[in-house]
């Protein structure tokens, strides 16, 4: 029986993906991959992109295609076995990646191809970016260096699937049943069906609480049980550490010490000062002192809002409910209570508006009358889970197809935290082979409950809104080859720059027209509603702001400033960024940094500011909607034009100025977060 991993079909046969089937069929994928480039080089004398470069990305798609499912499977559907056929293939691809990386035949090959006239741009921007990444991968390096990568990138596969491990089983491990209802005042009806749905669901009689977000948030917000919120704060900040319940389970603390140490030397091998040197080789951001500029700007237009909007808090806390000193998990308690009072309206009182099948339909509306599109959902797909959804892109004009989705929305066990979209396959066309692009999207929203539809908070529909602008940037893409195709080299900086883009239409009431209405009555949302929603927008915008440049600069100078020496100072250095911008502090518990997925187990290591640098881009984007009108047509056509159908095949500002007309600037974005420029 042959292996499904190596079918050639369009799209994975999950069903038929058992984990022991997987290493055969990397190991199959791998050897074909290589023999092929060992073919290419000994043969191809006169290497062109037609006879050298084509059928290398043939090559490298069917690779991706074979692991895509994998990695996809790895984070949504986790188990023992599965986890253990995914470490046993991280090791061989990065060694093959490495060896592609240092071969020097490829690379001359690149360099003879790149000599050509008649390539055409995106053509010579996949060849620029590759002949780029043969160097960062040290193709110029002496044999022991060449070797001492190849140990190093190892190892770092090892330990960044390690990081995510720990995190997601310290977040399934922890749970409590409550049996005291009392205990839960304050929680909305939502939240005390989910954690009696979840009790249900494992035998017992009660409400089970856990880490996942759907039912963390809610405790935060609404309990009224102070020690509570106390225990599960307690909790999630010191998951995957040496802290707290689990202290020493699935500890990170090591892991986090040989990332750095790794990164580190792995960019001196390259001849880089620092990790952050070496991050920003790839990105918009040319220096780390213009990363660190952009920052601090930031920081000095924030924290003094953020540290007034703090007093404003603490003043409420203490005059309305007799609270004398707000701890990290009064926050979102009080904060709560605060825009309850001035503005009469919370996330609850929104959320009978938003049953996701409405704003599904709704997000489909918006992005259809922009970018003159068709979403349509198929019924009949090959799924591994009853709760994926399966739809297609079209042309509106023409019905040609364009690309594919599943949708993935709803938090369960074994199922990583958060929401993300990936690639599941790249378009790719040539005179032999065309293939659209399909993407998975990822959420963790809360399921349906009995008979009661899952029904969103306005902030998950901006989610929603974020991981579908990223899946457009992919499957609008009108580049033919892979390696600048949809997502595929776009600078990580400027990647951000759909996904923010198109949360802007959730604020809208042209919009939210398309979608708001109560999942019961279909009643629209309310013009007061709305008003108060509008009013409520930017409330402690200011805090918002300041959390987020903790994480970036913690996150940028702790790869810009690590010290062998000195190892990686995290403690330290997360003291030093909380003086100067943040305005809450935490206990000496806290461990955030022992789960911070994005920048240990993800693609932002120095790279976490890319969230703000591209919502500039984002903001600065929308406002020539808000000059124009948030629907117009021109205005849509000329960012699915100049961004979305042009992916990575020329430089992110290049095709920013050819769609805005200019450089960005941050007077949008400040002027869109309610903070004074």
């Amino acid at each position: 029986m042959s292996n499904p991993l190596l079918n050639d079909s369009k799209l994975p046969a999950f069903s038929a993906i058992y984990p022991e089937h997987i290493e055969p069929a990397i190991d199959a994928r791998l050897a074909a991959c290589r023999e092929h480039i060992a073919e290419l080089t000994a043969t191809i004398t006169a290497p062109t992109w037609d006879n050298f470069i084509e059928p290398l990305d043939f090559v490298d798609d069917q690779l991706n295609r074979t692991w895509s499912p994998v990695g996809h499977l790895n984070g949504v559907l986790n188990s023992d076995a599965l986890r253990a056929a995914y470490n046993a293939c991280l090791p061989k691809l990065s060694d093959y990646g490495t060896e592609v990386g240092q071969n020097e035949a490829l690379f001359k090959a690149y360099q003879t191809v790149i000599l050509q006239p008649d390539l055409n741009a995106p053509q010579r921007k996949l060849l620029t970016n590759a002949l780029r990444d043969f160097h960062l991968s040290g193709v110029d390096l002496p044999a022991e260096k060449k070797a001492r990568y190849k140990a190093i990138s190892q190892e770092l596969s090892q330990l960044t699937s390690a990081f995510a491990e720990n995190v997601l089983d310290a977040t399934n491990a922890w749970n409590k049943l409550i049996t005291d209802s009392a205990q839960l005042s304050g929680l909305p009806e939502s939240a005390l069906a989910l954690a009696h749905q979840n009790a249900i669901q494992h035998g017992e009689d009660g409400w089970r609480l856990t880490l996942d977000m759907p039912s963390y948030l809610p405790v935060m917000t609404y309990a009224e049980n102070r020690d509570l919120r106390f225990e599960l704060y307690q909790a999630f900040c010191t998951r995957a550490s040496n802290q707290g319940p689990q202290a020493g389970q699935w500890d990170n603390s090591e892991n986090l010490e040989r990332i750095l140490a790794l990164r580190h030397e792995l960019a001196q091998l390259l001849d880089f000062n620092n990790f952050a040197e070496r991050s920003l080789a790839t990105k918009m951001a040319r220096s780390p002192s213009a990363v660190l500029d952009f920052l601090n700007d930031l920081a000095k237009h924030s924290v003094t809002q953020a540290q007034r909007e703090l007093a404003e808090l603490t003043a409420f806390a203490h005059d309305q409910y007799g609270a004398n000193e707000l701890q990290p998990w009064d926050i979102s308690y009080y904060s709560e209570k605060l825009r309850m009072n001035r503005y009469q309206i919370s996330q609850e009182e929104l959320r009978p508006y938003f049953p996701i099948s409405r704003v599904l339909t709704g997000l489909f509306s918006v992005v259809e009358r922009l970018f003159d599109i068709c979403v349509q959902e198929l019924k009949v797909f090959e799924t591994y889970h009853p709760d994926v959804r399966f739809f297609e892109i079209r042309d509106r004009a023409s019905g040609n197809l364009r690309g594919q989705f599943y949708l993935d929305p709803f938090a369960r066990q074994h199922k990583r935290g958060g929401a993300w979209m990936d690639v599941c396959v790249n378009r790719m066309r040539n005179a032999t082979h065309e293939q659209l692009p399909v993407a998975y999207l990822v959420c963790n929203f809360t399921p349906p409950v009995g008979d009661t539809p899952s029904l969103l908070t306005h902030q998950e529909v901006e989610t929603l809104f974020h991981e579908f602008g990223h899946g457009l940037h992919h499957l609008l893409t009108k580049i033919d080859y892979l390696g600048v195709a949809g997502i595929n080299g776009v600078p990580w900086d400027a990647v951000e720059l759909p996904s923010q883009f198109l949360e802007n239409w959730c604020w809208e009431r042209e919009s939210l027209d398309l979608f708001a209405a109560h999942w019961q009555t279909g009643e629209p949302l309310p013009a007061s509603l709305f008003e108060r929603m509008i009013a409520a927008k930017n409330f402690q915008s200011g805090m918002q702001m300041a959390r987020q440049l903790e994480f970036a600069l913690f996150d940028f100078r702790v790869h810009l400033e690590y010290d062998p020496a000195r190892g990686g100072r995290i403690a330290e250095i997360i003291e030093q960024v909380r003086e100067q911008v943040a305005v809450i502090c935490p206990p000496a518990f806290n461990r955030f940094a022992h789960s911070f997925s994005h920048i240990f187990a993800g693609g932002y290591a120095a790279g976490y500011y890319s969230y703000k640098w591209a919502e500039v881009l984002s903001a600065d984007a929308f406002s020539l909607f808000e000059e124009r009108g948030v629907f117009d047509t021109e205005t849509g056509r000329a960012f699915c034009e100049h961004i979305l159908e042009k992916g990575g095949s020329d430089d992110a500002m290049v095709l920013y100025i050819n769609f805005r007309g200019r450089e960005p600037n941050t007077a949008a974005l400040l002027r869109h977060s309610g903070i004074a420029a």
